[in-house]
């Protein structure tokens, strides 16, 4: 399986400006790991790596912030905040010239976790009574695209990691507008099989009519993976399907991940010696090493259509 890139971290923009890779983590059914995915890749790249990373909850089940230990109070600004804020045009940035090095505070509900580099914005429910039907797409993405790029010019991030909601709706379609990137985390289930190629159809339609046409999948992460024959043929089938996105690290169940996250810690923190925390290294390793490359759009389309 090619990697796609040997790239690690931020991109260089026109001008020289370093650029954060936005990635956004996407199932359209929940129970794939997919904030397993963020919240571990993201450990890892801030405490193994030294990279900044801003991980950005847009899932109103709000398990990320909880996950990495930061307590979603009532009046904490959340997800929504950062959304309506977008909406009203009102970014809420502290514009104020700095020095070199010397980063000014932002409103934005951005919160540091226990893990120097890692940064969260977290959700709750209440990001579910977003907007469902008139609100203007075009423009609400836009706005909420040009918060993300100033509040990850302010931070200096390295990479901005979006848990997207298990649904398609207007929240993925920002999250899918604002990322340059996706990760799909497929259970190896015979059922996820259907359910993926449905999101590929979604990624098409964004890149084709949502004024993304760059966007792309950079990794397809098997998780849940149980040695039996149905598992190794399912693997197979993604293999054919997705030859340069397959990622080479299989994610199987490991109760200690889930007692990791009970604890608010990070798999590396809690077990780092665990076989759990060396497959999620070895993701992490491997996204970072891989860079967006439109080549792979030719196999990307052929299975999106």
């Amino acid at each position: 399986m090619s990697s796609g890139g040997n790239a690690a971290g931020a991109f260089q923009a026109g001008g020289g400006v370093q650029a954060p890779r936005r990635i956004a983590f996407i199932n359209e059914k929940g129970g794939s790991a997919k904030t397993t995915l963020v919240t571990s890749i993201g450990s890892y790249l801030a405490l193994r790596m030294g990279r900044r990373v801003l991980a950005i909850d847009m899932d109103p089940q709000g398990q990320l912030g909880k996950v990495l230990g930061v307590e979603v109070r009532r009046n904490r600004r959340t997800a929504i905040d950062l959304v309506l804020d977008s909406l009203l045009g009102d970014p809420g940035l502290d514009k104020t010239p700095r020095e070199p090095g010397n980063r000014p505070a932002s409103s934005l509900p951005i919160v540091a976790t226990h893990i120097p580099g890692l940064d969260v914005v977290v959700a709750n429910k209440s990001l579910a009574l977003f907007p469902q039907g008139d609100t203007d797409d075009d423009e609400l993405t836009s706005r909420l695209d040009r918060v993300l790029n100033e509040a990850a010019e302010i931070n200096d991030y390295d990479f901005v990691l979006f848990d997207a909601p298990p649904s398609f709706g207007p929240l993925t379609l920002c999250v899918l507008r604002a990322a340059r990137e996706v990760v799909i985390p497929v259970p190896v289930t015979y059922l996820a099989l259907d359910s993926c190629a449905e999101l590929m159809r979604t990624i098409h339609t964004v890149r084709s009519h949502y004024g993304n046409p760059a966007l792309q999948v950079t990794m397809v992460v098997p998780t849940f993976y149980r040695r039996t024959r149905l598992a190794h043929e399912i693997l197979e089938k993604l293999q054919q399907r997705f030859p340069k996105q397959l990622s080479h690290s299989v994610l199987g169940y490991h109760v200690k991940i889930d007692e990791a996250q009970s604890h608010g810690l990070s798999i590396f923190e809690y077990a780092p010696s665990d076989r759990g925390a060396r497959v999620l290294a070895e993701l992490a390793e491997e996204l970072a090493q891989r860079a967006p490359d439109l080549e792979t759009h030719s196999d990307f389309e052929r299975h999106a259509t």
